[in-house]
């Protein structure tokens, strides 16, 4: 990993003249030599950095490449300005990515960023299947003037992924990359009981459990003491295989590779499985008026994830069936699971569940409980461009993008509780399974025609632009209830117990099927005016049409203008140091028709696709006579969001020592959905409308410094942060019944609690502020108080270093945040008595609980009346503030003369370390993927790993 951020401000790509491949490796076998800095703009436009007046920021390769994460967002996480990057879930290949440029877009759409993909844009935001070491570079595109150009989309901000190729010229060279990796399952601070202070909390609680039966001496004298750390966890290999070929002729360059992934969860039933290949030619004509490219990739990935982590059947706080809570809420003083199966564990132990529930965990583990995905996908676009003339160009960049993702979920009729519910049930067969099948084919065509000409100091280039998009989405499938456990195997349709009409609630098999066509239209045009390299003008006019919205609101036009001063360039500069002083400032819309959040494997663009349409059923009524019903009523009126961002800029560059950006901006929403009430008659409760006003402000900074930069060592640190606070202007709809809302004047998803103040030194009981102020141990809804606290962070960024010295270095990074606040419900379970009672594991810090010899502590009497009213209280609300050291590379490159006597020309090896160390007041196990609450997170994996990339 080598974070060299080559490009700041507007995003630069330091082309080499000598590498095979943009990505520029630690090169055993010639010497760099920067030759071009070039800015990545909207629809494969290019511009050069002193030129550029857009917010953007360019990482490349080397940021990428040989990290041990699946999807690149996690690499790309702390290192560009005004993006926050949270892993969701540590779940292999689960995808879940929350990506957010410049703050919150909107509250009822989503916020997630359009992705382009070698200029084409792409359904999905997971990126399972894309190998992060086929990428050349991604460009994050911020503000107005760089993300207007797509409209409709581009609400939540773009995200452009450059795929590599050869380069002409270039001999034939294979290249070998094998890493091995080795994760593990973070600590926390929860403090988690033994079997003796387990027991020793339930003797003093009183209310239930071993602990209550046992003398003080059977309990200090307690030999079972199960870690179930060890049982439900382990440490994940990942194994990691890329192989690639680049060559290049006069007129053509070519790249291709293979790459293979295997990854272990840290929860023993969680893995991944990947393979991609990716083929990308391009070329030109000899007189070099026509140019192409066929770019082609494949992916198909196999993952088993826990369906808990869906959460689909909201059952992620079901401890009976949750794995997450196996290691840390488990009885201790039990012994570990010794049965052969779930039918064995019933035959033994009975159907009291609850009473043995990490049995019941770690038989879902073995087997129980089954959640298989397999996704196939398909990328690939043609293009060309020919000149008309010398300052004439045509061209077309046409691709479809095809995925099916294929689930398998089965209950285990050997299962425990698959057993459990079947004998309740007084039926044979217990067990079901689920398999269904989603295609989704999206196709785009964009078609260029651009004017590119200099009139001595004046020069022009003027584009139009007609994109196309279509899409289509198809999903099926069935549940079997009934499984014989004597023929069923998972996923290969045996083992169904036939439907029998005599017994129709029995074994009843369901079915369900979607379809949904989607699609967009734009036409686009852009203008840029330079003058001598001093002054630059651009701007962009787009008209959207989208399948959404009826047809009185189905187009619409969006804009941006932007203008830039390079100071440098004056005359009065001529002695100045500066390489680069320039001052930007930009306008413009965008629209968002993204209503609603996008679950795991969704499309934005099938998203609530008929919320304009009011739909019918029809139902069986009065006397079985068929009749219709409203099943959903629809607003015709609903129309775009609208997103206006207003930026000012400065990129700088002093003698090549010290560079960097800094960006001023306010981005505001205008009819933002939300939700307004209606009348009961209607039997619908809300409608979504455009009735809500939002803005962003906020400041984004990069500063990198090149302190040593020789031939045998060089040395460079840098840091990126950013500040964004938005604040809800209007909404139709304030609610402020609930814990975590959203209120008009305030931050969005801002804490709404009572405010817990201690412990009463006298009884134990616990205290918190009603709402005049005064001191109450009972109190209610009324006393809840907005505190100002989000659970979104307003400080983000990344700060790092990169060193060589004669074939040695060392890259480190680090990622951060500041300011969000989440509740820690797990660790509320674990302070609560009354879980201990019922068989799940405490914190040993219930101790140190109050009692009359003990009054000067903060943990309330564990018989304390109010102890259940702490869940809707800021007791258990924290910072989720966080200083990671995201990743630490070490390695050594050997040089030409090292392998002049061995059959290869470049040999790299390193060791890394992703994840390696957290410094937080958050006590749960990782602070980065929660959002609201605690339970069901899965966390990120600490990873070590060694590696090597051998080129032939």
């Amino acid at each position: 990993m080598n974070v060299k951020l080559k490009v700041l401000s507007v995003g630069v790509i330091f082309f080499i003249a000598n590498s095979l491949q943009a990505q520029r490796k630690r090169d055993t076998l010639s010497s760099e030599q920067k030759i071009e800095e070039v800015v990545i703009l909207g629809y494969s436009k290019t511009t050069t950095k002193a030129k550029a007046t857009v917010a953007s920021t360019t990482v490349s390769a080397e940021n990428f490449e040989n990290r041990p994460n699946i999807s690149f967002l996690s690499s790309l996480q702390g290192a560009a300005p005004g993006v926050q990057i949270n892993q969701s879930s540590g779940s292999p290949g689960s995808g879940r990515t929350t990506v957010l440029i410049r703050g919150l877009s909107s509250l009822s759409a989503s916020s997630d960023p359009l992705y382009i993909i070698d200029g084409l844009a792409t359904s999905g935001s997971e990126f399972r299947n894309l190998n992060a070491n086929d990428i050349e570079s991604a460009s994050v595109l911020r503000d107005a003037a760089a993300t207007s150009v797509y409209g409709s989309r581009a609400a939540g901000g773009v995200i452009i992924i450059t795929t590599k190729s050869g380069r002409y010229k270039s001999p034939l060279k294979f290249s070998y990359d094998a890493q091995t990796s080795f994760s593990s399952y973070p600590d926390s601070k929860y403090n988690p009981a033994n079997a003796k202070q387990f027991l020793q909390v339930q003797k003093n609680f009183g209310a239930g459990g071993l602990g209550t039966t046992l003398t003080q001496d059977q309990i200090n004298n307690y030999a079972i003491d199960t870690d179930w750390n060890r049982e439900f966890f382990r440490v994940g290999v990942t194994q990691q295989h890329n192989v690639g070929i680049t060559v290049g002729g006069e007129n053509s360059r070519f790249f291709s590779s293979l790459g293979y992934l295997n990854s272990e969860g840290a929860i023993k039933s969680t893995d991944f499985q990947r393979f991609t290949f990716r083929n990308n030619l391009n070329g030109k004509s000899k007189d070099g008026k026509f140019e192409y490219g066929v770019n082609l990739g494949l992916g198909y990935s196999k993952r088993n994830q826990l369906d808990e982590e869906e959460n689909s059947a909201n059952i992620s706080s079901n401890s009976l069936q949750n794995v997450l809570f196996g290691g840390i809420l488990s009885d201790p003083s039990m012994k570990p699971y010794y049965f052969s199966n779930g039918q064995d564990m019933y035959n033994q132990l009975g159907g009291n569940s609850a009473a043995f529930r990490p049995y019941v965990l770690y038989d879902n583990v073995k087997g129980g409980v089954r959640n298989r995905y397999t996704q196939t996908s398909v990328t690939s676009n043609i293009n060309g461009k020919y000149k008309l003339t010398p300052w004439l160009s045509v061209g077309n960049r046409t691709g479809l993008e095809f995925k099916e993702n294929d689930r398998i979920f089965a209950r285990d009729p050997r299962g425990y509780l698959s057993v459990v519910v079947a004998a309740n049930a007084g039926i044979q067969f217990g067990g079901s399974e689920t398999q269904s099948n989603i295609k989704d084919f999206t196709f785009n065509s964009v078609t260029d025609l651009t004017f590119n000409k200099a009139f001595g100091k004046h020069s022009v280039t003027a584009s139009v632009f007609f994109d196309y998009l279509k899409a289509h989405y198809m999903s099926k499938s069935f549940t079997q209830n009934g499984l014989n456990p004597l023929n069923w195997s998972f996923g290969a349709g045996t083992g169904y117990i036939p439907f029998n009409q005599a017994t129709p609630t029995i074994y009843n098999p369901s079915v369900g099927a979607l379809k949904i066509n989607a699609g967009t239209l734009a036409y686009v045009a852009t203008l840029d005016y330079d003058y001598d390299g001093k002054y630059g003008v651009t701007g962009t006019l787009r008209r959207d049409g989208s399948y959404r919205f009826s047809p009185e609101n189905r187009w619409d036009n969006f804009y941006a203008v932007a203008a830039r001063w390079n100071i440098d360039q004056e005359d009065f500069m001529t002695d100045s140091n500066f390489k680069l002083l320039k001052l930007r400032v930009s306008r413009g819309t965008q629209g968002n028709q993204n209503v609603g959040q996008a679950a795991n494997n969704t499309n934005l663009l099938f998203l609530n696709p008929t919320l304009a349409l009011t739909i019918d059923a029809s139902n069986t009524g009065y006397q079985n006579l068929p009749g219709y019903t409203l099943s959903a009523l629809g607003n015709a009126g609903l129309r775009w969001e609208q997103i206006t961002q207003t930026n000012v800029g400065l990129d700088y560059n002093y003698k090549n020592i010290i560079e960097g950006t800094v960006d001023l901006y306010e981005k505001s929403t205008s009819d933002m959905y939300t939700n307004i009430n209606l009348s009961g008659t209607t039997g619908q409760q809300t409608l979504l409308g455009n009735f809500g006003k939002m803005k962003n402000r906020g400041v984004e900074a990069l500063i990198k410094a090149n302190i040593f930069n020789k031939p045998d060592y060089k040395l460079s640190v840098y840091v990126n942060g950013s500040y964004n606070r938005n604040k809800i202007i209007d909404m139709s709809n304030q609610d402020l019944s609930g814990d975590n809302v959203n209120a008009i004047g305030q931050v969005a998803a801002q804490w709404n609690l009572y405010h817990y103040v201690g412990v009463n030194s006298a009884t134990g009981e616990q205290q918190f502020l009603d709402v005049n102020g005064n001191i109450t141990e009972a109190p209610t809804s009324n006393d809840r108080k907005l505190t100002g606290k989000s659970i979104y962070a307003p400080y983000t960024g990344g700060f790092g270093l990169n060193a060589n010295y004669s074939g040695f270095f060392a890259d480190v990074m680090f990622t951060f945040q500041a300011g969000a606040w989440s509740y820690d419900n797990l660790y509320s379970w674990m302070m609560n008595p009354n879980y201990a009672a019922n068989g799940l594991n405490v914190s040993s810090d219930l101790l140190n609980s109050w009692t009359p010899t003990n009054t000067n502590t903060d943990i309330p009497n564990l018989k304390a009346v109010n102890i259940g009213s702490s869940g809707s209280s800021d007791r258990f609300l924290y910072k989720t503030d966080f200083i990671r050291l995201k990743n630490v590379s070490v390695g050594y490159a050997f040089t030409k003369q090292q392998l002049q006597n061995l059959p290869i020309k470049g040999l790299k090896i390193f060791a890394q370390a992703e994840n390696l160390y957290t410094w937080t007041n958050w006590k749960g196990f990782d602070p980065e993927p929660v959002r609201t609450y605690s339970l069901g997170i899965y966390p990120n994996s600490k990873t070590i790993s060694v590696g090597a990339n051998v080129e032939f």
